[in-house]
């Protein structure tokens, strides 16, 4: 009996001893927020691997604890506020959710700025990060941004292929600078968060959508439309920029060393990496919508020139709103293309 109770002793010591072990190894807790479900791309193949980089860095001290589709609450052009203010630690989101709030970093999302190279817009964004971005972010510490493969069309059931065919339609977008894109077009731009689209497809509230392939596998898009077109060479009318970015307040009061778990999971090489995933989830989306029937379209030479030059103005719009409020848009539209051409192939 003695015995027994001893072993029983011994073991509760053990346990007591372990829990107690790992408590200490993960003394930092973080809760990253975010809009789509837990099967999208983004989610498996940027922010969990990203997750995990930062939690090995530490050595166990991080644990990120990732919430999809809003689990926590809100809508999702809340999540950046949310971060403001600390109701979560880190969020993913959708810069032109919040229109206007980050104007300079608006500059890789304009037509013939960007054409058709993530991972290129992506290390042109990490170059020109500290010297012309940073001021957009005030409030939060941003881990990194990135921009999808950009721009391209879909359609519930009319074929696009010029400018004018686009007269009169309603096209969904979640940016501000995609609405001056399609009002450039003469269609009329439907603002929604993305979760919102198939359901809008489907009750025919729009025509159809700018939108990158990516987002056709966790949505079902394929379902919803029967046109997908694009220029040549993947060329895309301008993109939208994402941010992870965490609660300013929680990371100046994290030590050195847990700072740089997150840097060095962040570094360049990493944005350069998440271009690389949107273009691949990219292909994967138009292989899908091709599989169940829909038409794939690029758009010739000749075609693609057509819409270059109907949306010429848009940049010319772009620069002359934010120089009215203080920022040289002219110079960032100069640096954004340099660094796209400098890293990529545009």
């Amino acid at each position: 009996m003695k015995i027994n109770v001893l072993k029983a002793a011994i073991t509760a010591s053990v346990l007591a001893i372990a829990s107690a072990g790992a408590a200490q190894a993960q003394e930092y807790t973080f809760k990253l927020h975010h809009l789509l479900s837990d099967k999208a791309p983004a989610h498996t193949q940027m922010l969990a691997p990203w997750a995990a980089a930062v939690e090995e860095n530490s050595g166990g001290a991080v644990k990120i604890e990732i919430f999809p589709a809003m689990s926590l609450g809100g809508r999702p052009p809340e999540l950046i506020q949310q971060a403001r203010d600390g109701v979560v630690d880190i969020v993913w989101t959708v810069n032109g959710y919040t229109p206007g709030l980050f104007p300079r970093t608006e500059v890789f999302e304009l037509p013939d700025v960007f054409k058709n190279d993530p991972r290129a817009a992506n290390l042109a964004m990490y170059d020109m990060f500290e010297s012309d971005l940073k001021d957009d972010y005030q409030g939060v510490e941003v881990m990194f941004l990135h921009v999808h493969g950009g721009q391209a069309i879909h359609m519930r059931d009319k074929l696009v292929r010029t400018p004018a065919d686009f007269e009169g339609l309603k096209l969904r977008i979640p940016t501000r600078t995609g609405a001056w894109v399609i009002e450039a077009l003469g269609a009329s731009p439907v603002a929604m968060p993305v979760p919102d689209l198939p359901q809008a497809l489907a009750k025919g509230v729009i025509d159809g959508a700018l939108i990158p392939w990516e987002i056709i596998a966790p949505l079902k898009i394929q379902e919803q439309t029967q046109y997908q077109i694009e220029g040549i060479a993947k060329e895309r009318l301008g993109t939208t920029s994402f941010q992870v970015s965490m609660n300013k307040a929680r990371w100046d009061g994290l030590p050195p060393e847990i700072q740089k778990a997150f840097r060095d999971a962040s570094g360049r090489d990493w944005w350069g990496q998440v271009g690389d995933v949107w273009r691949g989830t990219d292909d994967h989306g138009i292989g899908m919508a091709v599989e169940s029937g829909n038409e794939h379209i690029t758009l010739t030479e000749e075609e693609t020139q057509a819409f270059r030059d109907a949306l010429a103005p848009v940049v010319d719009r772009w620069i002359e709103e934010v120089t009215g409020n203080g920022i040289d848009g002219a110079g960032l539209v100069e640096k954004a293309r340099a660094g796209i051409a400098a890293n990529g192939m545009n």
